[in-house]
Formats: C-alpha cells, sequence, structure tokens
C-alpha cells in the first residue's frame, strides 16, 4: 500500500464513492472539494494496485496554534479492518508534530458506531457534551438543527 497526500483530482474520484462507503448516508456534501484543493500538504490517499482505499483530509486549526483537525477519513469497505486507517491517522500525528501541534480533534456522528470504537481504541478521549445517545457524551446541534456530533480529542507528543 502506498501512502501520499491528496490532490485536487482526487477529489473527483473519492465524491461519487463516499455515500456508497457509507452505507448509503448521504455524507458527499460535506467534504466538498475545497478540502483537496486548499489541505493537501496536510491529507492523504492510500493506494493499493493504483486503487484509491482510503483517504484522511485535515488541516491545521487557525485558531488555535495548538490544534490539528481531522475533517474526514474512509476506508473502502473491503478494506476495513487492515489498518489503513490507524496508518493514515499515523501520518496526520506526525504532520501535527512536525507543525508543532499536540492536540488532535476530531468529529463524527452519534450514529456512526465504527467512527467511535475507532478513534476510542486508537487513544482519543470522547469529550463531555450536553447530552447522552446511547451512552455516548454528544453535543446537540452542534452542526445545525439536529445535526448532534460527537467530539474527540487526543493529545499528542511533540517530537
Amino acid at each position: 500500500m502506498k501512502v501520499r497526500n491528496v490532490r485536487s483530482s482526487d477529489y473527483n474520484i473519492i465524491a461519487p464513492l463516499i455515500d456508497e462507503w457509507w452505507g448509503g448516508r448521504k455524507m458527499a456534501a460535506m467534504l466538498p472539494k475545497l478540502f483537496f484543493v486548499h489541505f493537501n500538504k496536510t491529507s492523504f490517499i492510500a493506494e493499493k494496485n493504483g486503487e484509491i482505499v482510503g483517504f484522511l483530509i485535515g488541516f491545521l486549526s487557525q485558531t488555535d496554534r495548538n490544534v490539528a483537525y481531522i475533517h474526514f477519513v474512509g476506508v473502502h469497505p473491503k478494506y476495513r479492518s487492515k489498518h489503513i486507517g490507524k496508518r493514515l491517522y499515523q501520518m496526520f500525528f506526525q504532520v501535527a508534530q512536525k507543525n508543532n501541534r499536540n492536540v488532535i480533534r476530531a468529529v463524527t456522528s452519534p450514529v456512526n458506531k465504527v467512527s467511535i470504537a475507532f478513534h476510542t481504541k486508537i487513544g482519543f478521549k470522547i469529550e463531555k457534551g450536553d447530552k447522552e445517545v446511547d451512552g455516548v457524551s454528544v453535543f446537540s446541534d452542534y452542526d445545525g438543527i439536529d445535526q448532534d456530533r460527537v467530539l474527540f480529542i487526543k493529545e499528542i507528543d511533540l517530537m
């Protein structure tokens, strides 16, 4: 497997796959092309035999100089449980460290149990929100009305 930085042209390949990779959930609108254009130094593509099997879109916070944020991550369903997501996160952690960012943040929907399990397994903590959904702390209306979210935080050591 090869991991490289995203290119703006990757958007045209990934965008049509997003809803499919998320089991039919309408997610593509949450990942506009601007992320592939403006954050390619902090975002990655995993390829196997020339096929995109995973991606991570992240960026360095402009507001908080200690924070790096993972916006969107996807792994092709037939390649899950092969540590692709973990490798992409490790690549992002390295970029964060090189840029003196020791706090990594990420967000997911409370219905995305796979994402919640993945993030907690690799050391993210769930931030205390204002309510619970299925035993998980969430922030109400975080991404708009009825768009509750689970917020994650992980501290990493600087190099």
